[in-house]
């Protein structure tokens, strides 16, 4: 886990120096480049966040995209505000949408967005909270299996038709874009860019380790336990609902995490990212990658990205069907993902080894 997370770091901050470098340069990385690698790092943080609940405790969500898209949104009200009088309509108040639509005031739940600490505490608390409501009456009314799956599935679909609505305040099916500058820094710099690429691998490294942390001691136990044999869990005087909601509740605040840092990088969150195939995607990357594995998840989620990047451009009509097939094929003979099989090489590695013989002529002594 170390070693991958450092990889991470490394591999970000190599990039970093790479885009700092001129055109002209042969080792000079590309702002496109910086800013898909950016991307491919949140959605690592969104697999994390899906490994932890479907992997450790045999929650398989379909919506977890919700929560990362409200951490998207609530980072991207204080961009939002950071505009200022730059905006079309020069309103230092107002965002620009809010002034076509002829809004008079900020809503309440705007009420603080212009300071990034309450971004902050916007990015975990909103998702958390949702979430610590969402679980509570779900494990406790003990809901599993595809019946979970569907209610996920029909959260997040609820919430990207609501937020479509221009009634609602942020910003109807164009969402929130046109970002200036984080902290008074140019977002569209190549060093504002290569900074969040590098601290973007950082959080996603602590995230890792911190994942590794909670499922390695006695509440991963705990959690596999839920997962492989609830009943005899609860038998022995535990409550599995409350390892559930525990385990639901920081996955979703570390999903949050992930679209936080989504915004900052890509420069526009929209609703469309509560649709529920970006939640079914999270799960594909994860099976691939390998579940219960954490670095699993974060490999699987750069890996299937980084074809998606390419078929796109290539085969554009195909990608879906490629996914799909991915998934299937990984589903029949790739059941642990690309982590298991590493261990399967591994493991025939060390069982072929080879004689150790005496060299002819050698006598003993």
């Amino acid at each position: 886990m170390p070693r991958i997370a450092c990889g991470v770091v490394i591999v970000a901050g190599l990039l970093s120096l790479g885009s700092l470098l001129p055109g002209s340069n042969p080792l000079s990385v590309s702002p496109f480049v910086v800013t898909l690698v950016g991307k491919y790092l949140a959605y690592a943080m969104l697999a994390v966040a899906v490994d932890l609940v479907w992997g450790f405790a045999g929650i398989l969500t379909l919506g977890h995209a919700a929560f990362f898209a409200l951490g998207g949104y609530a980072m991207g009200m204080y961009l939002t505000r950071e505009i200022g009088t730059r905006g079309v309509y020069g309103n230092p108040d107002l965002p620009d949408f809010m002034v076509f639509l002829s809004w008079k005031s900020l809503p309440w739940y705007w009420w603080g967005s212009n300071h990034i600490l309450m971004a902050i505490v916007l990015v975990f608390l909103v998702p958390g909270i949702l979430a610590g409501l969402f679980g509570w009456l779900a494990f406790r009314s003990r809901v599993s299996g595809v019946y979970l799956s569907i209610i996920t599935q029909a959260l997040t679909y609820a919430f990207m038709l609501a937020f479509f609505q221009n009634g609602l305040g942020f910003g109807g099916n164009n969402g929130l874009t046109d970002f200036k500058d984080i902290l008074g820094f140019d977002l569209h710099s190549q060093t504002t860019r290569a900074t969040m690429l590098v601290f973007s691998a950082l959080l996603l490294a602590g995230t890792m380790i911190g994942a590794r942390w909670l499922v390695s001691g006695r509440f991963g136990r705990l959690l596999i336990a839920v997962r492989d044999a609830e009943s005899r869990t609860r038998f022995l005087g535990y409550r599995p609902e409350q390892v559930k909601l525990l385990v639901w509740v920081v996955s979703a605040m570390i999903a949050a995490l992930g679209g936080a840092l989504y915004v900052i990088q890509v420069g526009i969150i929209n609703p469309g990212e509560f649709a529920p195939a970006n939640s079914i995607e999270s799960v594909i990357w994860v099976a691939v990658g390998g579940r219960g594995t954490i670095c699993g998840a974060v490999i699987g989620a750069v890996f299937v990205n980084f074809g998606k990047t390419l078929l796109t451009a290539w085969l554009p009509e195909a990608w879906l069907y490629g996914l799909g097939l991915l998934f299937i094929l990984t589903t029949l003979f790739l059941p642990n993902g690309l982590m298991g099989l590493e261990h399967r090489v591994m493991r025939r590695c060390a069982e072929v080894t080879p004689e150790v013989t005496r060299p002819e002529g050698d006598a003993e002594a």
